[in-house]
């Protein structure tokens, strides 16, 4: 299928093929009609895209803290590397459009093919010929609303919101600054809500349009007769709410605001300006009032509600973004808003270049709402793509079935220097399509079929969201290939039978990403202790750091990190002692802080087959400048230490060794994986280890239920 797209790195903007998006689970599957051109943020947007290294960095000095703070923990080239994978990649444009339902797997059977719907939602209603939407930012289009104008729904949607922050009241006086496309949205809902609309903007064709439609008195910021007119219009008192819809460099639309309003007045900011607000005079003495409007309204930025389909109680939250969205379409149906004043250009999707070279202002000429039309393309519903360059098929042929930033950063360079890359799937097509472009896979696809039912893939890299790895290992033994899959390999006891089952069934190779036993230091320390005679006893404490409770990892799709990250440190455990886990015991910290979650402040004590002994102490609630791994490893008279795998320390004699190795081990336990396929030898980690590994954390689950110790069988 067609979609706009721009690579990050360079900014070139162009329309590609790339694979069809893949339908999820409470997500909805669209063919888009028409999709609306947000001038303002996607002018920003692409001119972010445009920008040099410098200038990007400029525009975000948030990301710059997190580079440094990268590079302060993991060092130069690993923070290069990182960055420089995360630059060069394609971004998706659009965020509202409309269309007809293809499939749907929403929750609540509200969707079936054939239904005229609006969509939202930046990466979900992309200008692209199908997108996969979730449930809760689709709407139903009224019979008499066209595609045309159900596409102006989500921009709708946010001046719906807007309007709400201001509580606006029958007779009011409201002043509207910025009168783009948002802005004449925002005037024409309050003049339907019964309000005096006053506009202001910089440039005179807006002036001149909001005037025409007569959906507000307007002046020209500039124009020297604003302070005589705003007076006349308030009858001298001023305006009792400002809505500021410009996207501005300077905080003039703020200062402006706080002159021209009576005293308790209201701002109430939707666009992007600076939020530098003077103190004196105005804003201090009329004791006024700001307010930030949040995009669509209620359940944005809230995972639960967008991305897992969770509604809010609507005796609770009357008006959601969704609800915000239908109410708009609603108007569009009754006549009270028109939008079609509004669109000045329609361009087919294949022409998108010369829509953007008129937002961009290379082509000089008015406009408003620019929309992309989507004619029946036949090739629209291809799920694999394949590239220009075909590689050779080496003795190991690799699919990778996901592919975020670990495994772009990791997995995927390790893996092509030492078999070849056919085929990447990933839930976006535009997605898929960069990771194929950026390390030459043969094809990029959205359908895991694609990999698994393809007879020349040997291999396949499972890189997905936790919860679904033990259905693709599955899945991947059965087609009789060699897995790969990152941690964790199951999220619940039944998983990890049927994943055993499957494996003894296959005859397959199956790894783990348990990358830190491949460490070049902890290596080195294995040999110093793997013929002592004698038990270990090991302390790990792990400086993990704060993660949200609404994080993925934390939710159902992640399991919470006692399954998805103290994993690592049961198998290290078992690499240094060569020993089976016999029993754990866990306890973690009570707290009545809601933002803290109480198991991922942890010790945890498991007790081996050889009778060693290891303690993990895993903690969020540290400074972040406390090293983030430290580990120690005592006995038969040694003691070795292991600091954020950079570097180590070996006791011994009554004197000490450094070691100056870096790296925790994932480039060399991936190419160690492939070199025990070339070779047919064992595998690397037995099936045994991988099980008992998860079956332990399964038990420090069990653990912290019982308070008691549990047994690893």
């Amino acid at each position: 299928m067609k979609q706009v797209i721009q690579n990050f790195k360079s900014g070139e903007l162009y329309v590609g093929d790339v694979p069809v998006p893949s339908l999820q689970d409470k997500f909805v599957l669209v063919e888009n009609k028409f999709s609306l051109i947000s001038a303002g943020t996607e002018r920003g947007t692409v001119g972010m895209g445009k920008a040099s290294l410098l200038g990007k960095a400029k525009k975000r000095p948030d990301l710059v803290k997190q580079v440094l703070a990268s590079v302060k923990k993991e060092g130069i080239k690993a923070t290069f590397d990182k960055v420089k994978t995360k630059l060069d990649s394609l971004a998706a444009l659009g965020y509202s459009s409309a269309g007809t339902v293809m499939a749907s797997l929403d929750s609540n059977g509200e969707f079936q093919p054939g239904d005229r719907v609006a969509c939202a939602g930046q990466n979900y209603a992309s200008h692209s010929e199908v997108v996969s939407v979730p449930q809760n930012l689709v709407m139903k289009i009224p019979d008499n609303v066209s595609f045309e104008e159900a596409s102006f729904t989500t921009l709708g949607g946010i001046a719906m919101q807007g309007v709400r922050q201001a509580e606006v009241q029958l007779g009011d006086n409201i002043c509207v600054i910025g009168l783009g496309l948002l802005g004449q949205l925002t005037c024409q809902l309050l003049k339907a809500n019964g309000c005096n609309v006053f506009g202001i903007d910089v440039s005179q064709g807006m002036v001149d349009l909001a005037n025409e439609t007569n959906v507000a008195k307007a002046l020209n910021r500039n124009d020297t007769s604003l302070t005589s007119a705003i007076e006349n219009f308030t009858k001298g008192h001023g305006f009792d709410k400002v809505i500021i819809t410009a996207a501005a460099p300077t905080n003039d639309p703020i200062v402006l605001a706080t002159e021209t309003l009576r005293k308790k007045g209201q701002i109430i900011i939707v666009g992007a300006v600076p939020m530098d607000i003077p103190r004196e005079p105005d804003f201090y003495r009329k004791e006024l009032e700001l307010k930030i409007s949040t995009s669509y309204g209620p359940g944005r930025y809230d995972v639960s509600y967008e991305e897992e389909g969770h509604d809010y109680p609507y005796g609770y939250v009357r008006w959601t973004e969704k609800r915000n969205m239908e109410a708009f379409l609603i108007l569009i149906s009754s006549g009270a808003i028109d939008v079609k004043p509004l669109i000045t250009h329609i361009f087919e999707i294949e022409k998108a270049e010369e829509a953007y070279d008129i937002v961009l202002g290379k082509v000089k000429e008015k406009f408003i709402g620019i929309l992309l039309e989507y004619p029946e393309n036949e090739t629209k519903r291809n799920t694999l793509i394949k590239s220009n360059e075909i590689n050779k098929t080496q003795k190991i042929n690799v699919g990778f079935i996901g592919a975020g930033s670990f495994a772009q950063g990791y997995l995927i360079p390790a893996c092509a220097e030492k078999a070849s890359l056919d085929v990447v799937v990933t839930s976006t097509g535009i997605n898929a399509k960069s990771v194929a472009d950026k390390f030459g896979f043969n094809a990029s696809s959205t359908d895991a079929n694609d990999i698994l039912d393809n007879s020349e893939i040997n291999t396949v890299f499972i890189a997905t969201r936790h919860d679904t790895h033990a259905k693709y290992v599955i899945d991947a033994l059965h087609k009789k290939k060699n897995v790969f899959v990152e941690k964790p390999l199951a999220m619940s006891y039944e998983e990890l039978e049927q994943v055993k089952e499957a494996y003894e069934e296959s005859g397959q190779s199956l790894m783990i990403g348990f990358n830190r036993r491949f460490a070049p230091v902890t290596v080195k320390l294995k040999k110093e202790f793997e013929n002592i005679g004698e038990p270990l006893v090991m302390n790990f404490r792990v400086n993990a750091g704060f993660i949200p409770k609404d994080h993925w990892t934390q939710t159902e799709a992640g399991g919470g990190r006692i399954v998805g990250e103290i994993c690592h440190f049961i198998d290290l455990m078992q690499f240094f002692t060569g020993a089976k886990p016999v029993k754990v015991f866990a306890e973690c910290i009570s707290t009545n802080n809601s933002q803290i979650k109480s198991d991922d402040n942890i010790v945890i004590i498991v007790k081996f087959s050889d009778g060693s002994v290891g303690n993990l102490t895993y903690v969020a609630n540290a400074d972040k400048s406390l090293a983030k791994e430290h580990l120690e490893i005592f006995g038969g008279g040694k003691a070795g230490v292991i600091q954020d795998f950079r570097s180590g320390v070996i006791y011994k004699n009554n004197g000490e060794e450094k070691l100056k190795l870096s790296g925790k081990g994932q480039k060399q336990g991936v190419q160690e994986f492939i070199r025990s396929l070339n070779e047919g030898t064992q595998s690397l980690i037995s099936f045994e280890s991988l099980y008992l590994t998860t079956l332990t954390t399964f038990k420090i689950q069990d653990s912290l239920i019982t308070g008691q110790f549990q047994a690893v069988e």
